[in-house]
């Protein structure tokens, strides 16, 4: 049994774990926009710990990451000043702050050791299999939200009205599984991760979410290179076997599956509405950053310019519905790209800072993960695997999405546990010395 003063360390992550916690509860339906019970419990986290800090009268972040995590305000400062409505500008503002610099930060000095990371990445795979499993008994039952005429497209407790949620928070855990199986720091950790890796993936699919599926084929791959080339190879192997069986032998993998990943190249050979849509609103975005290509159309702008810019392909919105939501027509607000989102909004100046942040934060995490390779064999791989597997799915999956509904919380602790791994002094702390400013200390005692 552990000790009060063995598990001591460990509450202090515990609010992080109870913002990834929040999420499991249902979100009210038909809500457009506004805070969630995540927010709030993200906005108690930053304010705990400035409390803390101004309470201990220490330095919190080393230089380096207080310019990687700080950098986006610059930008951010600007596309706000220039916004066509200052009460929109002033709330992106807020949005965006929280999400990338002030709920990162927190996380950052909430996560203490690799443990605490771990304990926050089993919240991450926790949250997924309780949304998963809603998703699919959505599924099988036809309980779930509206797709191809019927009411089978997994949405866990997010409802119609944000389709991407459960897709999000599956991704995110099937990611965190795979980086604690790939380099497990006990037997038991690697049998976890596997069984909840294999639970997410059908999950996963009956959310018929393109981007989802990419990001997280990409993010996984990723994870397995890094993890060793030989052992890349027999994973690939071993995976490319079971789909050729699961698919081709057994007939897994309905139709619609089918035809949903077929209709991702589909641009021009008779796309459907939702892809023709995305490209326009691509377009449309790339149009408002031509007009004013340094500093966008302002913050919260996008909807505003967009009928100006967009062709009249461009449909009155998407058809949503099921999952206890009435038929109704949802506004297209933003163009599902959040790389075009910020150029559009707060042109080349924000989006080098945002993407600036992110980029560096990615090369960081992974240097980290080949630092420690380095000075400690295989000890404390499993979080660097999780840190780079986190920021792979988000940036690839910015090419697909935009921040916003309830899981965009989950974006900023994902960056939070980044940003420790690969820019925390651990030296500050006494933690254990993975990444920026390490020390060589015995793998072994205290460290798990």
């Amino acid at each position: 049994m552990t000790s009060p003063r063995a598990a001591a360390p460990l509450l202090s992550v515990l609010p992080v774990v109870a913002v990834v916690a929040a999420l499991a509860l249902p979100v009210t339906q038909g809500a457009e926009g506004g805070a969630t019970p995540a927010d709030a419990v993200s906005g108690l986290l930053v304010l705990w710990c400035a409390v803390r800090l101004l309470r201990d009268r220490r330095r919190p972040l080393t230089r380096t990451a207080a310019v990687v995590l700080g950098l986006p305000v610059c930008g951010l400062a600007l596309a706000a000043a220039g916004a066509g409505d200052p009460g929109e500008g002033i709330a992106g503002l807020g949005r965006y702050l929280q999400i990338f610099v002030l709920v990162p930060m927190a996380v950052l000095l909430c996560v203490r050791s690799r443990s605490d990371l771990r304990v926050v990445a089993w919240s991450f795979v926790g949250l997924a299999l309780w949304q998963g499993a809603v998703g699919v008994h959505q599924f099988a039952t036809g309980t779930g939200a509206s797709y191809a005429g019927r009411d089978i497209r997994a949405v866990g407790t997010f409802g119609a009205g944000d389709v991407m949620g459960m897709s999000t928070v599956v991704s995110f855990g099937l990611v965190c599984a795979v980086g604690l199986a790939l380099a497990p720091a006990t037997a038991r950790q690697r049998v976890w991760a596997i069984v909840s890796s294999v639970l997410l993936v059908l999950p996963l699919a009956v959310s018929f979410s393109r981007g989802a599926w990419i990001a997280t084929a990409v993010a996984c791959g990723i994870q397995v290179v890094l993890a060793g080339l030989r052992r890349a190879v027999v994973v690939f192997a071993a995976v490319a076997a079971a789909g050729v069986v699961l698919v081709g032998g057994l007939g897994i993998g309905s139709s619609m599956i089918q035809d949903r990943i077929s209709s991702i190249t589909q641009v021009t050979d008779a796309p459907d509405q939702s892809v023709t849509d995305r490209y326009t609103m691509w377009a449309a975005a790339a149009g408002m950053w031509r007009a004013q290509p340094l500093t966008g159309v302002g913050l919260k702008g996008f909807p505003e310019h967009r009928d100006g810019h967009a062709s009249l392909a461009l449909s009155a919105g998407s058809d949503i519905g099921g999952a206890g939501t009435t038929y109704q027509k949802q506004s297209l607000l933003s163009p599902h790209n959040m790389y075009l989102l910020v150029l559009s909004e707060q042109g080349l100046i924000g989006l080098l800072t945002l993407a600036g942040s992110w980029l560096a934060l990615a090369v960081c995490g992974v240097r980290g993960l080949v630092r420690a390779r380095r000075e400690s064999g295989t000890g404390g791989l499993d979080c660097g695997l999780v840190a780079c597997g986190l920021v792979a799915w988000v940036l690839v999956d910015f090419v697909y999405a935009d921040i916003g509904g309830p899981t965009t919380v989950l974006t900023a602790v994902c960056f939070g546990l980044v940003a420790w791994w690969a820019l925390a002094d651990r030296t500050a702390t006494g933690a254990d010395p993975v990444g920026a400013a390490a020390v060589r200390v015995p793998e072994g005692a205290g460290t798990r």
